[in-house]
C-alpha cells in the first residue's frame, strides 16, 4: 500500500481514520458493528480482523473506558489502526501470539470477509480481495472468538445475510443468539445480519424486528435518508436495539 490516503470522519466526526485511497474502505458496517457490542466501560474487547480500526474505535467513543485491542494480519491495515490510535497485534487469527491465547475476554467483534472463495469478481487490490474474501474459514473465526471469550462473554459479528445458516451452525457453545437483520429499505431482502451470542448462555434463539437503514422504498433525492434509528448509531454514537 503506498502513502495515497484519506482521512475520513465517523460518528459525526467524533472518530477521525487513515485509510487507503484505493482498497478496502470501511463504509457503515464496523459502525453497526460497534453499536450492537454490549460493552460498559472496563470490559476487555478484542476485535479479529480489524482493518484500520472502525469498530473498535467507535465502540470506544460510545463506551468509555473500553479496553480494546485489535488483531490485524494485513501489516499496512494493521500500521493504520494503530496510526488512528487502536492498539494492535499483528497476527493471522488462528496463529495468535502465547500472551493473547493465554488471555480471556469480555468481548469478542468481528466483520469477517463476506465472500467465499470463488464468488463474484476478484478486486484488483490485494488489500482489498484479502478483506472482502474468506481465506480463513467462518467456522475458524467462530472457533477462535470461543476459545478467547471468557464463559458467559459476548460474540457481536456482522455479516452477509445469506451466510447467516453457517453463522448459527458453527456457534458450538454459545446460546443467548439474537439475529437482527439490516435491510436497506422497505421492502427490500435484508442484505446484511448483525448477531449477538452469549459463550456458556442458555436463553433463547431470538429473531429481532429488521432495522431499516434508509427511509422510503427508494432514494428521492439529496441527503442520506437515514431512517431515526440509523442515524442515531451512524451519526450520534447510540446502541443498536438489542433489547
Amino acid at each position: 500500500m503506498t502513502e495515497d490516503l484519506t482521512r475520513d470522519g465517523f460518528l459525526g466526526g467524533r472518530v477521525q481514520v487513515w485509510q487507503p485511497r484505493v482498497g478496502y474502505r470501511a463504509a457503515t458496517d464496523p459502525v453497526f458493528l460497534a453499536a450492537a457490542c454490549p460493552a460498559v466501560p472496563k470490559d476487555s474487547v478484542l476485535e479479529l480482523g480489524c482493518g484500520v480500526g472502525v469498530a473498535s474505535l467507535c465502540l470506544a467513543v460510545r463506551v468509555p473506558g473500553v479496553d480494546v485491542l485489535g488483531v490485524e494480519r494485513q501489516r499496512a491495515y494493521a500500521d493504520l489502526a494503530r496510526r488512528n490510535g487502536l492498539p494492535v497485534v499483528d497476527a493471522d487469527l488462528t496463529r495468535l501470539p502465547e500472551d493473547i491465547r493465554q488471555r480471556s475476554f469480555d468481548h469478542v467483534i468481528a466483520n469477517p470477509p463476506y465472500f467465499v472463495p470463488g464468488a463474484g469478481t476478484r478486486a484488483e487490490d490485494e488489500g482489498r480481495e484479502a478483506a472482502l474474501r474468506e481465506q480463513t474459514p467462518l467456522r475458524d473465526w467462530l472457533a477462535v472468538a470461543r476459545a478467547r471469550l471468557r464463559q458467559k462473554g459476548w460474540l457481536t459479528l456482522i455479516h452477509q445475510a445469506e451466510r447467516l445458516p453457517d453463522i448459527l451452525s458453527g456457534l458450538e457453545g454459545f446460546g443467548t443468539v439474537a439475529v437482527m437483520p439490516l435491510s436497506a429499505r422497505d421492502g427490500r431482502p435484508a442484505g446484511r445480519v448483525v448477531m449477538r451470542a452469549r459463550k456458556g448462555g442458555r436463553g433463547p434463539f431470538t429473531l429481532l424486528p429488521p432495522l431499516l437503514i434508509h427511509e422510503g422504498t427508494t432514494h428521492a433525492g439529496d441527503g442520506d435518508d437515514y431512517s431515526a434509528t440509523a442515524r442515531a448509531v451512524l451519526r450520534n454514537a447510540s446502541a443498536l436495539p438489542f433489547g
